[in-house]
Formats: C-alpha cells, sequence, structure tokens
C-alpha cells in the first residue's frame, strides 16, 4: 500500500515539477552529409551517406538544454580510401539512432556555440572491415553522443554542427555534417 500511494504522489507531482523545471519545448529537425569511420584503420576509410534527426528541445536555463532524439544514419562503403585508392576496409551502419544528450551553450543571439553529450542505442546493422576488425553485427548497440556547432539567427534557430555517435561494441563512430531547424512548441515564461 505504501509503494502504491508513493508512486501516485510521484506520478501526480510530475506535471508541476515539470512545469517548474523546464521553460520552454521546441522541435529540432536536422539532416545531413553522414559519414562512418572505423577505430582501427590502415587505409583511411570512411564511409559517406545520409543522415536525419529529430529532437524534442527542453530548455531547464538559457545555457542548458535536455535533447531526446531519434534519427537514423545509412552509410555505404565505394570500395575506395580517402586517397581514392581500391581498398578492402569498410565501417558501414544502416541504424536507427535513439537517445538523450544534455546541450551547454552560450546564450548569445546571431551565433552561440554549443557542445552536447548524452548516451543511446543505435539499433540496425553494422559492418567494421579492417586489418585489425572483422565485425558483421545486427541488433542493437549503445552508443555515445558527442556534438559541437553554433545555433544561428537572432533566436538560435538554424542549427549547424558536427553531430558524432561513438559505437564502441563495433569499433567504428558515425557522424554527420548536419543543418536544422528549431520549431518553438510553447513557450511558457512564467
Amino acid at each position: 500500500m505504501k509503494k502504491t500511494l508513493i508512486l501516485l504522489i510521484i506520478f501526480m507531482t510530475s506535471n508541476i515539477v515539470e512545469a517548474q523545471f523546464i521553460k520552454e519545448k521546441s522541435i529540432n529537425a536536422q539532416i545531413g552529409f553522414g559519414i562512418s569511420i572505423p577505430y582501427n584503420s590502415i587505409d583511411e576509410v570512411a564511409d559517406e551517406g545520409f543522415f536525419a534527426q529529430g529532437e524534442l528541445v527542453l530548455k531547464v536555463t538559457s545555457w542548458v538544454e535536455l535533447r531526446p532524439y531519434a534519427g537514423f544514419i545509412l552509410t555505404n562503403s565505394n570500395g575506395k580510401d580517402l586517397n581514392d585508392n581500391p581498398t578492402n576496409e569498410k565501417a558501414e551502419s544502416k541504424a536507427f539512432l535513439l537517445g538523450g544528450k544534455a546541450r551547454v551553450r552560450a546564450p548569445i543571439p546571431w551565433v552561440a556555440p554549443y557542445f552536447e553529450i548524452g548516451i543511446g542505442t543505435s539499433i540496425g546493422k553494422f559492418e567494421t572491415l579492417t586489418a585489425f576488425d572483422d565485425i558483421d553485427k545486427g541488433g542493437i548497440i549503445y552508443h555515445i553522443p558527442f556534438s559541437i556547432g553554433l545555433e544561428l539567427g537572432k533566436q538560435n534557430n538554424v542549427d549547424l554542427g558536427f553531430s558524432y555517435y561513438f559505437q564502441p561494441s563495433v569499433q567504428q563512430f558515425v557522424g554527420a555534417f548536419a543543418v536544422g531547424i528549431t520549431f518553438p512548441l510553447n513557450n511558457n515564461n512564467s
């Protein structure tokens, strides 16, 4: 009975706490040039592809935001290294990305630099073939997202940045050079 009562109290007060904790809510949509790179490579391989992601932006203060995200990345090998030489090495990812990040930003109009870090999961197919690794894996793995970039515009609603997702269990990281737009949902300035 005590556990039920405690859960009921937590549930009923969660909306009050959220109203005090989150200042603004927005949606951020990003699209960009995707890339996957093995951790250990002799031939300097970087496979190219496509990246898209959506984030729920929960503004805590003018300089801290929480960002749950969902997106995907598709990269394929073209059989060449960065110097356009033929290679058998590759790092391919075809994955759905899901997780959460915290962004620390400078609250400056027009050009606000930021960095973010978090934890998430990649769901899909991963292939890393180098002189050191031979990994062909499908399923769910964890990743560590890290991003740097700039928020542009008077309201900082255009996002230009580099996003990376380190995937240690498949010995590769994926990333993107992406552009995003932020759309406000409800801005209660209470």
